[in-house]
């Protein structure tokens, strides 16, 4: 039996897997994980069920571009066609014809790795990843105002010792279901939860205030807020004094915030933003989250900065069960985009255009600093350029499903395939590996041993429970093949402790500084903080009690102003479209939809029933969605918990983003996932009429 974690969401929970003979491992409980302390979500309990599926890839496939069918090929012919497909390219374009693109999913060591390869194999600057769409815009918004991101600067159980914890954005009760008990304890000894969404969700059920703007109202919501505080006398001026900076500019430009005035924008009442403003600033210790609902808009990263203002002006960031926080996404999306998969960043959190930083790593790799190149394209722009006259030819997708997950998927999987080469590492043929040159089947979770960084900042380790079929590859085997074939000027390591510990190596000295972390530290201490500089160090659950990350100290409050969505409703597209998760599914779906275990409804479009009775659907009815960008057919959900004006689908299959806005976010370049303007028409065709909605409880 095996202690390691859970394949999914940035919790990493806790888990023992078992093997006894041939049968699909079993996964129990780890109790001492304190995380999760025992507790699994569905998909956890069921992630086992992938390892021996009938859609598992265990042989390389080339695509034969006569017939456009696949062939199984040896490892050497797949490695030694990509190889020589990608030298011929770069002799013809330069390097920055080859792009790069990873995942959230990576364990650090792939991320690691990943960055290096680009880098110095490829010698390209054309590398992002997914990640820079699950919490970039909270990243950016964090580093301007603390000078460091991590996504939870506390352990998630302080959520517990907060009076008011608020969250924006976020459906955690079915996002993150084991986490979800912290909130219920937090109302058990008398606090107050706020959950802030357009749709009432199951974590909106479970809260004492359910606060419900129009999509993309989140940022003039806090405007309003802090304008209420500032009125009210509500603030913290001694906090303000000591440990911030740039308040002055911020409270006049709160000024033009009257609640009646965030009515008209966000469609809250103004006196429920006054009742929310009176409950913030009545309470000792408040915490408020982000996650994706208010983070994935071309406003995001303001949005964010408005709700740090707010926590700012209540003296709550540093104090013990209080501040701000992301809820992270993905598994990995924290330490994947810590150590070089972004384009801007190299290892350690060090960005790419600082000499320091670029002459640390180089030493480390034992390369030239001049011979590293700059910075890229974010992940969107990256794509959004593949096969134009200045963008990249090939590609190198690692743990990402870009056809499903891409906002304007339809735009971008055109791009795909108009590339010269797209190869793809993966477990499955997902959508995206469906239309490559080349296909590598790869490791999965239980069959490799890696770091990760949950959403505290906590590196935990995910240890080997079982071996991986006949014919399957890790990807740091498939990075380090590709990187002897390409005349890599260093070698690289297949072994993930000895790659962690180079890690540590190049880390140190950066703002997520891991040189004090080793395998030992991890599975003795049950995760080990960030920032560790040294083996002696204790690690840092709780930042910025003393001080912030920026030289002076102190936080910085920072004016921004609402825009509102990039695209709006209009005659022609009337309604609200937005998107996100539901409980059974996770991210692309290009796993969970092939467990056996977990239901898979397809999509679907919740609607309220006046929008539904203005079109003519009823429940289960088949509608149509358009907007400027794709169409996607779904049966109906006409449920009363969504705002009459909106729309939602979710994104776990092929369609919903065909419809999203690629409209991007100018700090953190986060595409506007969250709300566009679309049209809903009934199909005027019945469909198998769904089964009733299963009760949204917390699922462990």
């Amino acid at each position: 039996m095996t202690t390691t974690h859970c394949p999914y969401c940035s919790l990493q929970c806790g888990m023992r897997v078992s093997r006894r003979g041939p049968a699909v491992p079993e996964v129990s409980e780890w109790e001492e994980f304190p995380v999760n302390r025992g507790a699994l979500c569905r998909k956890g309990w069921s992630a086992a069920g992938l390892y021996a599926g009938r859609e598992r890839l265990t042989t390389p496939l080339l695509r034969d571009r006569a017939t456009g069918e696949f062939t199984p090929v040896s490892w050497d012919e797949a490695l030694d066609t990509i190889a020589t497909r990608l030298l011929a390219l770069k002799a013809t374009h330069g390097p920055d014809t080859v792009g790069v693109f990873g995942g959230g999913g990576l364990t650090n060591e792939k991320a690691y790795q990943l960055g290096r390869f680009a880098r110095v194999a490829l010698g390209t600057s054309q590398i992002d990843y997914n990640g820079r769409w699950c919490m970039s815009s909270a990243a950016s918004a964090g580093t301007r105002a603390f000078g460091l991101d991590r996504g939870l600067p506390f352990p998630l159980a302080d959520i517990e010792e907060a009076d008011v914890v608020v969250l924006v954005g976020s459906n955690m009760a079915e996002t993150m279901p084991p986490a979800a008990r912290h909130l219920d304890a937090v109302r058990e000894r008398g606090g107050k939860v706020v959950v802030i969404d357009p749709r009432r969700t199951a974590t909106a059920d479970r809260a004492d205030v359910f606060v419900q703007p129009v999509p993309g109202g989140d940022l003039a919501l806090a405007l309003g807020v802090l304008h209420l505080l500032v009125a009210g006398g509500l603030v913290d001026e001694d906090y303000i004094a000591a440990r911030t900076s740039g308040w002055e500019a911020v409270r006049d430009s709160a000024g033009a915030w009257w609640p009646e005035r965030v009515e008209r924008m966000t469609g809250v009442q103004a006196s429920e933003v006054r009742a929310l403003a009176a409950l913030l600033g009545g309470a000792s210790r408040v915490m408020v989250l982000t996650a994706r609902g208010a983070e994935q808009h071309a406003t995001g990263s303001d949005t964010v900065l408005a709700w740090i203002n707010v926590a700012l002006a209540l003296g709550m960031p540093g104090k013990r069960g209080a501040g701000y926080g992301c809820l992270t996404g993905q598994g990995n999306g924290q330490g994947g985009r810590e150590h070089g998969q972004k384009a801007d960043q190299l290892p350690g959190y060090r960005m790419i255009d600082d000499p320091a930083a670029r002459s640390h790593v180089a030493g480390v790799w034992g390369v030239a600093p001049d011979s590293l190149p700059g910075k890229g394209r974010s992940a969107y722009e990256l794509l959004d350029a593949l096969g134009q006259a200045d963008g990249p030819s090939a590609l190198l997708v690692f743990g990402s499903n870009i056809v499903v997950s891409a906002p304007n998927a339809t735009h971008v999987t055109s791009r795909l395939e108009a590339l010269d080469l797209l190869v793809v590492a993966d477990i499955v043929l997902s959508e995206t590996a469906a239309i490559a040159d080349v296909v590598l089947p790869v490791t999965q979770w239980a069959e490799e041993t890696g770091t990760m960084t949950n959403l505290e900042g906590r590196v935990i380790l995910r240890q080997r429970a079982v071996s991986p079929p006949s014919g399957v590859r890790s990807d740091l085997d498939v990075i380090a093949g590709l990187a002897s074939r390409l005349g890599s000027p260093i070698p690289f390591s297949v072994e993930p402790e000895e790659i962690f510990s180079e890690l540590g190596r190049a880390s140190a000295g950066g703002k997520a500084d891991y040189a004090g972390i080793t395998y030992d530290r991890i599975v003795t201490e049950h995760g080990v903080f960030w920032p560790c500089p040294t083996v002696s160090h204790p690690g840092t659950p709780h930042m910025f009690v003393d001080s912030f990350a920026h030289p002076d100290g102190l936080a910085r409050f920072l004016v921004v102003e609402h825009r509102g969505p990039a695209e709006v409703p209009d005659a022609d597209y009337p309604v609200h479209l937005t998107t996100g998760r539901v409980l059974a599914q996770y991210q692309s779906g290009a796993q969970t939809r092939r467990v056996r275990d977990l239901p898979d409804t397809g999509p679907f479009v919740e609607l309220h029933p006046m929008l539904a009775g203005r079109i003519g659907a009823v429940d289960g009815s088949l509608v149509n969605v358009a907007t400027r960008r794709g169409t996607m057919s779904a049966p109906a959900r006409v449920v009363t918990t969504i705002r009459p004006d909106t729309i939602f689908v979710p994104f776990h299959w092929v369609g919903a983003n065909r419809l999203t806005n690629d409209a991007l976010d100018p700090a953190s370049r986060m595409p506007e996932f969250k709300v566009c303007a679309a049209t809903v028409s009934s199909a005027f065709e019945q469909v198998v009429p769904r089964p009733s909605r299963e009760p949204e409880v917390l699922d462990v």
